[in-house]
């Protein structure tokens, strides 16, 4: 994947390159720059996750075409729960810092931030492989179901802990 902090950089119109020149606005300027590049990536995830849901709702369709009616309820639970972290991700906090914020995000913290949501990335990679396999389990017994259901559920588990410890981490508000 592209990093998009490069890409943001390299669209800079004239006038946001003339700020990078203004004493006491060019900090501000970049730190933009990183929020729009982490605002983008936040959007891609989000959208992976519309994927990661697609794919939930396929094994849904899988259940009911093979009458596995009891595995449905279970797996709704799965489906809302992507459905939840999509909306979640794509409206999450990008690291805004106001002229008066109690806690200011800095250029270096927007980088981990952004650094936090390629991380993520590799989170919806995960989740994507065990949509697959719970796919691939449908066919089977019901032990590979409930193994495959186990599995999904602790992915999005693990995946909604890392989002949850994002902007905790970037700020230093992570209670130990």
């Amino acid at each position: 994947m592209p990093d998009l902090r490069e890409r943001v950089e390299d669209d800079r119109g004239l006038l946001k390159k003339i700020q990078l020149h203004i004493p006491g606005f060019a900090g501000y300027r970049r730190r933009e720059d990183l929020r729009a590049a982490d605002s983008l990536l936040r959007l891609q995830l989000a959208d992976r996750l519309v994927r990661v849901k697609d794919a939930l709702e396929k094994v849904r369709a899988e259940f009911a075409r093979n009458y596995q009616i009891g595995q449905l309820e279970p797996l709704g639970g799965l489906i809302f729960k992507a459905q939840e972290l999509e909306g979640r991700v794509r409206h999450a906090e990008g690291g805004y810092s106001g002229i008066s914020s109690t806690i200011r995000v800095e250029e270096k913290e927007l980088n981990h931030l952004y650094e936090f949501d390629l991380w993520l990335l590799e989170g919806i990679n995960v989740l994507m492989g065990k949509a697959d396999a719970l796919r691939t389990s449908a066919k089977k017994d019901n032990d590979a179901v409930e193994t495959a259901m186990g599995e999904m559920r602790d992915a999005l588990s693990t995946f909604e802990d890392t989002f949850e410890r994002r902007m905790k981490v970037i700020t230093g508000t992570e209670v130990a």
